[in-house]
């Protein structure tokens, strides 16, 4: 399926799938992730920031899989490090779900990932 599909879906939940290649194992291993949507791209923030091993998995290998309800969409995420940006994309997730749950579930806000809506 493509990313029409999972931008239809992306409407109907709060968290994604996502699948990334482990950095030292290179098997793929998926997790739950809050998104928040703009334009053509999703934008993810990992949990412990730079720490996530996910994150990390991505720096190394940027192809990814991401997946909500029945569609699912293989693309190439961009981590971003710019703390500039990276503080763009966390208040776009407080404004979603809330600056209570953002400070208590994102102890370390040093790192972001886009992730374009187009297949790679």
């Amino acid at each position: 399926m493509g990313a029409e599909q999972l931008t239809n879906a992306l409407r109907s939940t709060d968290e994604v799938e996502l699948t990334v290649t482990g950095r030292r194992s290179g098997l793929q291993s998926t997790r739950p992730v809050w998104f928040v949507e703009e334009g053509e791209s999703l934008y993810l923030v990992p949990v412990t920031g730079s720490d996530s091993d996910w994150y990390r998995n991505i720096v190394n290998t940027p192809a990814i899989r991401v997946s909500a309800g029945d569609s699912e969409l293989s693309t190439t995420a961009i981590p971003i490090a710019d703390q500039a940006r990276v503080d763009e994309v966390v208040d776009r997730f407080r404004e979603k779900y809330g600056a209570d749950r953002v400070t208590a579930y994102y102890p370390k806000l040093d790192a972001a990932v886009e992730v374009p809506l187009t297949s790679s």
